[in-house]
């Protein structure tokens, strides 16, 4: 017999063992005590029954998640590839592709918890404290724009954050609802008379082709912005003002929006942006560095504008590449975009909100 063969009907004979009645019977193992069943069985229930003593904030999470769930997640929860999104989605439950994410859709914050704790994180699932666990659920919501990032969550504090979608779920009651009216022989009649014709495509998995004329479409022609201006003319009879004006390609600004999914978890541009975690981005382009109006920044950050930091583009590609490389001590743990492309991407979004 192979070792593959032996060893094979050795776990066999060990599975079969393992029943209470075979084990009685050959003297292998003993029925679990109270305690070891209790120890393991880290139920957490939608009433918050089972939520253990600890507490943790976006701050500390947000060193957490970096080191433990990023490298699948987001650095800003924004999700890797396939992996799934954890913040996002706001609104879009009614979408024909709507984005689930914890703020979005769970009802439960109970669900976050038990899951994390209990699967996270992937490949050494089980090794998180509950500190940790409370932490990470915080930037979560800190994410999803659900908490402040000071905001201490723990037992005491659990039920204080409102979750969106909270009244979004009905008990299921299609058993006795509609399971009788699905029984039965289909009836075949009044069936869709052809030609059947194509009526959604699969635009979330990229996989429909474009029509004909789409990417002629696309290819908008370059446009002139003015980015800045010089100063007024001091007297009269000076030289015209200067207008300083740089091209704008506006099919690689639409790239870039898409790219800029990952930063938006912590930036915001546009009309009636805020400063979050990182500060508003508008007009950020040729813009002196610290300049934002009540954000904090890191002691790095202003050591450099100090020194006359602009950021020019590219000087912001610099950062965008590797930003903990760029400035030592910056408080932006986004690990940055590697493709020269994605950068150039970001960027021309950026010239787009001009103030």
């Amino acid at each position: 017999m192979s070792k593959f063969l032996k060893s094979t009907a050795i776990l066999a004979a060990l599975s079969l063992s393992a029943t209470p009645v075979l084990a009685e019977k050959m003297g292998l193992g003993r029925a679990a005590l109270p305690e070891e069943v209790a120890a393991w069985n880290g139920e957490i229930s939608a009433d918050g029954t089972g939520l253990p003593e600890g507490s943790g904030d976006a701050i500390v999470g947000e060193e957490i998640f970096a080191t433990k769930c990023a490298a699948c997640h987001g650095d800003f929860a924004e999700g890797i590839d396939n992996w799934p999104k954890l913040a996002g989605g706001a609104d879009t439950l009614d979408h024909d592709d709507p984005l689930k994410t914890v703020g979005s859709y769970w009802p439960y914050l109970s669900t976050a918890y038990d899951y994390i704790k209990r699967s996270m994180p992937y490949g050494n699932a089980g090794t998180l404290t509950d500190d940790e666990t409370y932490a990470i659920v915080a930037y979560i919501l800190y994410s999803n724009d659900l908490i402040e990032d000071d905001f201490v969550l723990s037992k005491e504090t659990f039920f204080d954050v409102e979750m969106p979608n909270a009244d979004g779920f009905i008990v299921d009651d299609r058993a006795e609802a509609e399971y009788a009216i699905w029984s039965g022989e289909p009836c075949m009649e009044n069936c869709k008379p052809e030609p059947v014709k194509v009526t959604m495509r699969a635009m979330v998995l990229d996989v429909t082709p474009q029509e004909e004329g789409e990417e002629e479409a696309a290819a908008e022609p370059v446009q002139e912005v003015v980015v800045a201006q010089a100063e007024p003319a001091a007297e009269e009879g000076a030289a015209e003002p200067v207008v300083v004006t740089a091209a704008f390609d506006e099919a690689l600004a639409a790239e870039g929006e898409k790219v800029f999914r990952k930063c938006k978890s912590c930036h915001q541009v546009g009309e009636g942006a805020k400063n979050r975690v990182g500060p508003i981005l508008n007009a950020v382009v040729g813009a002196d560095a610290g300049a934002v109006d009540g954000f904090k920044y890191s002691k790095a950050l202003m050591e450099m504008a100090e020194g006359g930091l602009v950021w020019s583009e590219a000087e912001l590609a610099a950062f965008l590449e590797k930003p903990k490389a760029y400035m030592k001590g910056t408080k932006m743990s986004f690990a940055g975009l590697k493709k020269e492309e994605d950068q150039l991407a970001v960027i021309e979004y950026l010239k787009s909100f001009g103030n």
